[in-house]
Parts: structure tokens; sequence; C-alpha cells
């Protein structure tokens, strides 16, 4: 038995040399060396790999609007939910959620919607908030809990820490640019005095506030045209549609009418249209669904706003993603832009990329 024993470790020992070749024999390895080895190669993919080795675990980004009863805000779902399922290829188990208010003056209702999502652990929200006040505490309470936030379309006042980062069109710009737009269109009809009537949505939000005051502050400043005081629909199609029929009804003489957002705008050129005064008036509205679209065609309205709301959507959730998944830093702030579409250029690729 001994002598066998000793004829097959000869073999081993032979056979080790061969495979070894003409060097030194290699050492035996222990089961130390081995998981010496096995951590050296680990730490040297994690050394070399910038980043998390693996894909971020998933998680829901909450995307909370102002409301989901209109055609701009469903375009900022659409937008988000291309993000998520581009996203997803890297993080299956991603969810990208969407809520709003039944309507933008419901504020409580979407606080609440933004308490609830923190109640709940969200990795991050995005949140067009329908108060520039308002929704500062549920803002707080969200960055309190590890939770970043991506604000689009209106600023929230105070500390801008509060959030992570604000995404928008350059509302006062807009603002002024339809200013622009309405004395130009006028003075082409020889027209430089007169009565302008704005139509605007919910009094404090801020994209009111800018968009309505750099519209304002540019009438005032660069022209002799007299603003009749300013009427809130609280974004209501039904709402402006009657105020604008008693606003032309009380002002026969009105030169150019202004329609701050989406359903404000369609309740202002559906009263235009009734009351027959397409193209006798210069009426510019703000955002870019069909109707609004159908308005500029057949000359009702002369010219529309419009923002990338798709794009607030689709960036919105992509910068959350970069921060509560990858760990990135973002812009605190991007502009979102805006186009000016009138019959010139509403068949144009560029109006085509912004129209919904």
């Amino acid at each position: 038995m001994k002598k066998q024993l000793f004829i097959l470790v000869s073999l081993i020992l032979a056979a080790s040399m061969i495979l070894t070749g003409c060097g030194t024999p290699a050492a035996p390895a222990t089961p130390q060396t081995i998981v010496e080895v096995q951590t050296q190669v680990v730490q040297q993919v994690v050394t070399a790999t910038p980043g998390p080795v693996t894909a971020p675990e998933g998680g829901e980004i909450a995307v909370i609007v102002k409301t989901g009863n209109s055609s701009f805000w469903q375009n900022v779902q659409t937008g988000a939910m291309d993000a998520q399922a581009e996203l997803k290829k890297t993080t299956p188990k991603l969810s990208v959620t969407f809520l709003g208010a039944q309507s933008e003056s419901n504020i409580n209702e979407e606080i609440n919607i933004v308490e609830s999502a923190i109640d709940r652990g969200v990795k991050a929200i995005v949140l067009a908030p329908s108060d520039v006040t308002a929704l500062q505490p549920a803002v707080k309470k969200a960055k309190d809990a590890g939770i970043p936030v991506i604000i689009i379309d209106s600023k929230l006042n105070g500390d801008a820490s509060q959030y992570t980062a604000f995404l928008a069109t350059d509302n006062k710009a807009a603002g002024e640019a339809c200013a622009k737009t309405m004395i130009d269109l006028l003075s082409a009809k020889g027209i430089t005095e007169g009565k302008i009537q704005v139509m605007s949505y919910v009094q404090g939000v801020g994209s009111e506030i800018g968009r309505v005051g750099g519209f304002n502050d540019y009438i005032k400043a660069n022209s002799k045209f007299t603003l009749l005081q300013t009427q809130y629909s609280n974004a209501d199609m039904p709402t402006a549609l009657n105020q604008t029929t008693n606003v032309l009804a009380a002002n026969p003489d009105l030169v150019g009418i202004f329609g701050a957002n989406e359903p404000t705008a369609i309740g202002m050129g559906t009263a235009i249209k009734q009351a027959n005064l397409g193209g006798k008036i210069v009426a510019i509205g703000f955002d870019g669904n069909s109707v609004l679209a159908g308005f500029i065609k057949d000359g009702t309205l002369q010219a529309i706003a419009v923002q990338s709301s798709y794009g607030m959507g689709y960036l919105g959730v992509k910068n959350a993603y970069d921060v509560a998944f990858a760990g990135k830093t973002v812009p605190a702030y991007v502009d979102t832009g805006f186009l000016m579409v009138t019959k010139d250029n509403i068949d144009s690729t560029e109006a085509k990329n912004v129209l919904y």
C-alpha cells in the first residue's frame, strides 16, 4: 500500500512539473491562496469600473402636476413615460407614476398627493406646484425625508435649496414675446393705441406671475395701449369662454386680447369665433394643443406661444433619475424653451415638434 501511494504522489509531482514548464515549480494552491487571488480580482474590477458595478435597484419616481385634465399636462405625462421606457433598460424595476389634482385651483389636493408620495417612500418627485408658497412645506418635508424634488413649470418662492432643480419655460421672456408680437401685429394694421385685455388663469401661480407680468410690463414700457383689468379663469375653459364673451360685449373697441394658458386660450378663442371677430381683433394664446393650432389655421388667433411640455416631463424624470438612482449632480436650472407659432410657420418641423 505504501509503495502504491509513493508511486501516485510521484506521478502527481511529475505532471505538475510538466504543466508549469521548465521554470521553477509553482507552489501548491492552498485554500487561503485562492481566497486572496479572488479578493485581488474583485478589488481590481471595482477600482477600474466607475460608478456602481450592478444596475441600480428599482423604485418610484412620482410625477405630480397641477391637474391631469388638460392636453398640456397629458403631454408632460407622455414625456415622463417615454423617459421611463428608456430608463427601464438600465433599471427594469423603475416605476414612474403620474398624478394631478382635479383642477389647477385645487391646491390642497395637490399637497395631499405630494404628502402621500412622501409617506410611501418614493425615490424622487417631479412636481409642478399649483401655488408658489402653499407647496413649500410639502417640498421641505420631502427634502427632510431624503427625497429629491425636481420642480417643473412654476418656480416656488423662498429657499431654492429645498429642491434639486427647476425646469421650465422662461415665462417672463415668453410673456414679453407675446406682448411684442401683439404690438407688431397691431402696428402692421396701423393701430398704435386702444384697449388690450389679458385673460389669465390662476392668480399667484409662478408661471402666471412671470408670463402675465412680462406681458403687461412690456406693453406698458413699449406702447400707448391701455391694459384692462386682468380676468382670471382658474384655468377653466367654460369660465374663460363666459368671461371673454362678456369682455367682447362690454368693449366693442377692443383691439387686442391675450389668453395666458391652454384652457383660457381655448375659451377665449371659442368666444372670439362665436362673435365672428376672428381677424378683426389681434388675439394671441399660450400653449399648443390641436384646438389652438386649429384657431391659428382658421385665423381666430394670430399667434400662440408654445412651450415644450413634453420636454418638461421627459427631462424632469431624467434629472430625477440621475440624482436619485445614479448619484449625479444636475443643473439647478434648465430653460425648456418656447416657440411663437403663427400661420406662417405652423407647418414647419420646429412647430410640429412642440405642438401636441
